[in-house]
């Protein structure tokens, strides 16, 4: 799949970020002369801090190409994204020179934050190719893309639209009507308005504004939003009994949403500097990847819970393991190769090398994939039975660094109804040094009735069928091995 990226400003390199980091291949045009150099910087943002997120491995990175026109960076692209300034007249230029020159098929995107699709069409040679696909700073960290499409935009070009965004880790929300602005950036202007009302009236500063928003309801809507964060405020009674108590209040003059203070020369310089004291000790690259690490802690913490944006995570690291499915070897013959991956960014400590603890879940997870290789799927798991871990030993024989390719492979000692015993190997990809090893004995138990009991007849003769060819197999040399035994 190739991308094409009009307009290399900080949009545009998040949006070829993401895409790059995804598997594309992205040609990027900006008539600056630095735009190389921007790119490339925020792709190194990006690098450090998007992988984080994953638990499953990455695609291989794209192929990244500065071009000098746009005729060169839309050919044979499936998807341009325009981030240029926001100038209607602008706009329809390089809509222009982008239908020229790219395919008919391809999904054309714009980054505006406030025009309309129809605004943006008109003119057009095919205004059903245009629609907004309006994302939040930094694109390859923040899922959401505000998809507009109009009434000249298919239901089709729609729906395959967000299947792209999907494809990359974002959360397409289809704004139902053409607006002014679409939603959250209308949402962000009243809050704005009233900040700037705060300080053009000596309430608050810069600092102190940001400080109510990140230390109080920040919180809360990086996880519920505001209608379920309201529907908390009403109790047991929910939504309607907060409506009726607070709703009254909207009537009094509390804000200034029906007006804007005059951006005098003098307003805005007060503005520049409070904000430069405080935020002045930074660079913008510093405080980029300052806002980068503590989202990715943010939205780690919401993974975890599975909620919010944590969802949209959890629901792409699924679309990852997909695209990266176990290979198993075709012999049962050999010890079964159950798993590829890459060591992920996330799964390294201060050493850099990876945990004690993605070792451990590396081969639960060899485990699962073994259990799979015999049918004991998700609805066997659902209906109340597992294999259950009675004793495992563990050993290190070599350290593994970030970004490093590794499979596992599995050698079955022993196999019944009721239990099964293995060997685990961990190797390097790269020649297939050995890693670390794990002997584990699983017993097989009914959840519900809370004891050991026989595993599925058809599941067992599986096991105990590729135990019996494993037999003829060396005994693994650690197999049998304590702490402190050498």
């Amino acid at each position: 799949m190739k991308a094409a990226i009009i307009g290399g400003g900080v949009i545009g390199g998040a949006w070829a970020s993401r895409f790059l980091l995804h598997g594309w291949d992205v040609s990027v045009f900006d008539p600056q002369p630095d735009t190389a150099e921007r790119v490339n910087e925020i792709l190194h943002n990006a690098r450090a801090s998007l992988p984080a997120l994953a638990d499953q491995p990455m695609p291989s990175e794209g192929r990244l190409s500065i071009e000098t026109s746009i005729a060169t960076a839309v050919a044979n692209a499936d998807w341009v994204q325009e981030s240029v300034s926001e100038r209607l007249d602008l706009k329809h230029s390089v809509f222009a020179g982008i239908q020229e020159h790219t395919k008919a098929e391809a999904i054309i995107g714009s980054s505006t934050s406030g025009f309309k699709p129809s605004e943006l069409q008109e003119g057009a040679t095919n205004p059903g190719q245009i629609l907004v696909a309006h994302p939040f700073n930094p694109v390859y960290l923040l899922p959401l893309a505000e998809v507009v499409s109009g009434p000249a935009v298919s239901d089709a070009t729609t729906q395959r639209a967000c299947e792209l965004l999907r494809s990359i880790g974002m959360q397409p929300l289809v704004v139902r009507n053409e607006i002014d602005a679409h939603i959250a950036d209308r949402l962000l202007e009243a809050v704005w308005r009233e900040a700037l009302w705060l300080i053009n009236d000596d309430i608050a500063t810069t600092e102190e504004i940001d400080n109510a928003i990140r230390y109080g309801f920040g919180l809360r809507w990086a996880q519920m939003g505001l209608f379920e964060t309201y529907r908390l405020a009403g109790g047991e009674e929910g939504m309607a009994h907060f409506i009726r108590q607070f709703g009254p209040c909207l009537q009094w003059p509390w804000t200034k949403l029906t007006d804007v203070p005059e951006l005098t020369e003098e307003l805005i310089q007060k503005i520049a500097s409070q904000s430069d004291a405080q935020s002045g000790e930074y660079d913008i690259r510093e405080l980029e990847r300052i806002r980068d690490r503590n989202l990715v802690g943010i939205l780690r913490s919401l993974k975890e819970r599975d909620y919010g944006a944590g969802q949209v995570l959890n629901e792409h690291d699924a679309r990852l393991s997909e695209m990266s499915s176990d290979r198993l070897a075709d012999s049962d013959s050999t010890p079964l190769r159950l798993l590829d991956l890459t060591v992920l960014p996330a799964w390294i400590d201060y050493n850099g090398h990876m945990t004690e603890f993605r070792y451990i879940q590396v081969f639960s997870d060899s485990c699962e994939a073994l259990l799979r290789r015999v049918d004991m799927l998700d609805d066997y798991v659902a209906a109340g039975h597992s294999y259950y871990t009675a004793e495992s030993h563990t050993q290190f024989f070599d350290e593994v660094a970030v970004n490093q390719p590794m499979y596992t492979t599995v050698q079955i000692l022993t196999a019944d109804g009721k239990r099964l015993k293995v060997f685990y190997r961990l190797h390097a990809t790269n020649d297939d040094r050995l890693l670390a090893t794990l002997e584990a004995m699983y017993l097989h138990v009914d959840r519900k009735a809370g004891k050991v009991v026989a595993a599925d007849p058809v599941a067992t003769k599986k096991l105990m069928s590729i135990a019996a060819v494993h037999a003829q197999m060396p005994t693994p040399e650690a197999a049998g091995r304590y702490v402190g035994q050498r």
